[in-house]
């Protein structure tokens, strides 16, 4: 299969699991997902992080070893919307090393705190910061409070996404 013709034929949800079961297990394939996400233009790392991210859900041990990579390429300046929303999904389900969790605790901060975020984005990273009190309980409270901000005008996705986490956040 040429990788990144089939990502730039088709944008669809069948394409991308299509594709996503070609990678399987595979870690060539997945290096080769990477080298796209990592380092093509706008339209292939847009796709190729909807690909990497339904990898992730089936075998997140691929991700691992590009963590400090994919967590690079997501505060890159303008990025599609998707590689955001992709790579802070991901993030949410995976053990973020301690060496980037403050890096990774920021940025997911300052996207919560954003009128300009997508509530995806701003949902995935309430779930990816009560992740990191887990680790560090002394961000408890400032994620609490910034959470409790964005529920009175947010979405039905940040008011539900908020009261979930914020439950967490009490058992930590």
């Amino acid at each position: 299969m040429n990788l990144e013709s089939e990502i730039l034929r088709e944008c669809s949800k069948r394409q991308c699991i299509r594709i996503a079961a070609w990678v399987g297990t595979d870690k060539k394939r997945f290096k080769e997902l990477m080298d796209l996400f990592l380092k093509g233009e706008n339209l292939i790392t847009q796709r190729a992080a909807w690909i990497v991210a339904h990898c992730a859900d089936k075998h997140a041990e691929l991700v691992i070893p590009y963590v400090d990579k994919m967590i690079d390429r997501m505060i890159e300046a303008n990025l599609h919307d998707a590689v955001r929303r992709n790579v802070v999904r991901i993030l949410q389900d995976i053990e973020i090393p301690r060496r980037l969790a403050g890096k990774v605790a920021t940025v997911c901060f300052d996207w919560l705190a954003s009128a300009k975020e997508p509530v995806a984005v701003k949902v995935f990273s309430m779930s990816v910061l009560a992740n990191i009190a887990k680790q560090e309980p002394d961000l408890k409270n400032e994620i609490r409070i910034l959470i409790e901000q964005q529920m009175p005008t947010g979405s039905a996705g940040i008011i539900s996404r908020g009261k979930k986490v914020l439950r967490q956040l009490e058992k930590i």
